[in-house]
């Protein structure tokens, strides 16, 4: 394990220990994996007590090739689903109505990109307000109108921050390997993203109506994993898990934090940090499951790796935490729920995913009491957020073969496969406005 590097504390903004989100709209799944990035559902949200036999699916439309997850904004009666596909060898955004499926726009992005995983997008969009940012496998930032996908402004991480693209070739690693997969991350007036630049360029933030510079900070090549705002130690800070592993920026001015050196051959760093109290968890094929215990004295950060689950070892799969535990996917075609403070496991569940090792993956959404997660073959599972032993509740199929997570909103979930995208209605009751 490499040394792990503490910078001093330049200064604190408040004392909480909770995560930080941008608010949104009850009806929004605006950017990847909800509200607040981490899979929780919003309270004020109607949720399933179970899955029929047969999921209602309202509309159906198909789709080009791609891995980016769909996302829905706007109130419930002009809901808005944006999503990114392959067409005629473009990577691609959509915009089509929450409640029909009806196409109202398409703008090219970017020529598009293959390796052996496939091809297409693989970058979830954001929507806020009246634009959604949207980024290629190859780096092409742009921040496009919501009403009618017209382009206000646009970056290139290559041509403005000195990125490199490499694709599948030698030693390349993280996104220069696989594609900048890593979802912007909006903070107010400000767009955090992960250029991957040098020099000083890894982690840059822009004006969010311009895409003017505000801050660059780092020299890390961007991992795939998408960066998440937090209060830890007390300051306010944006944690990103880079191809040279995880560290904490101050969100005002980009300072270096904190820093956990976690390397990788490929730098194949995919998975959402996850923050449960004052632990940071992550991980990978190589890795296994990590948690970084980050705290402060009145001068610096301390972090330290608190533990380490070789046999807990997700790939491309983001965990979710539920009451001090987390719940995820293992490479033996399993999911799990770990106790996040040391990492002991409470239960295995075997086979209720189709891939195994490296390509292991299923996506879950906290609702309520319950989890409800798409497998890989896109079965939806809903089972119990108890560390007391694996509870089914209901189990339902929804698509075909998908390595995408659903957007949900309103009682309706969005999901797409290899195929089409989706509308399907969980729940008859929908949120109030």
């Amino acid at each position: 394990m490499g040394k792990i590097w503490i910078p001093k504390l330049i200064w604190a903004r408040t004392t909480a220990l909770v995560a930080i989100t941008t608010w949104l709209p009850a009806a929004d799944w605006a950017q990847w994996r909800g509200p607040n990035r981490d899979g929780q559902v919003a309270a004020n949200q109607p949720i399933p007590e179970s899955l029929p036999d047969e999921v209602k699916v309202l509309w159906k439309i198909p789709v080009g090739e791609g891995f980016a997850s769909p996302v829905v904004a706007g109130d419930s009666t002009d809901a808005r689903v944006f999503y990114l596909d392959l067409q005629d060898g473009e990577e691609t955004v959509h915009a089509v109505l929450a409640a029909t499926g009806e196409e109202l726009w398409r703008t090219p992005l970017d020529r598009a990109f293959k390796d052996d995983w496939g091809q297409g997008p693989r970058c979830t969009p954001v929507v806020d307000g009246q634009q959604v940012i949207v980024q290629s496998c190859r780096g092409e930032l742009q921040c496009l109108r919501v009403t009618d996908g017209h382009r206000l402004w646009r970056r290139n991480y290559v041509e403005d921050f000195g990125a490199i693209f490499m694709g599948e070739t030698g030693p390349a690693a993280g996104a220069t390997r696989h594609g900048n997969t890593g979802s912007p991350l909006v903070d107010g007036e400000h767009l955090i993203v992960q250029a991957g630049g040098r020099p000083g360029a890894g982690v840059v933030c822009l004006e969010k109506s311009t895409g003017e510079v505000v801050w660059t900070s780092q020299d890390d090549t961007a991992g795939n994993a998408a960066p998440i705002l937090a209060f830890l130690g007390g300051v306010r800070q944006v944690i990103s898990f880079t191809a040279l592993g995880l560290i904490g920026v101050d969100a005002g001015d980009g300072t270096l934090l904190w820093r956990v050196p976690l390397d990788t051959r490929l730098g194949r760093h995919v998975t959402t940090p996850v923050v449960v109290g004052d632990l940071v968890l992550v991980g990978s094929y190589r890795l296994g499951l990590v948690a970084v215990k980050v705290a402060r004295d009145e001068k610096e950060f301390k972090v330290v790796i608190a533990w380490t689950r070789k046999d807990l070892a997700p790939n491309f799969s983001s965990p979710v935490a539920v009451d001090g535990h987390v719940y995820g996917v293992g490479p033996s075609q399993n999911v799990y729920c770990v106790k996040a403070v040391d990492g002991e496991v409470a239960w295995s569940q075997e086979k209720l995913i189709h891939g195994g090792g490296e390509r292991a993956f299923a996506s879950f959404l906290v609702m309520g009491e319950n989890i409800l997660m798409l497998s890989d073959g896109g079965e939806l599972i809903l089972f119990a957020a108890k560390p007391a032993g694996f509870e089914l509740i209901s189990r339902a199929q929804a698509c075909g073969t998908t390595w995408c997570s659903p957007a949900y909103a309103d009682g309706r979930l969005y999901v797409r496969d290899s195929r089409a995208l989706f509308c399907l209605q969980l729940t008859e009751t929908r949120s109030s406005q």
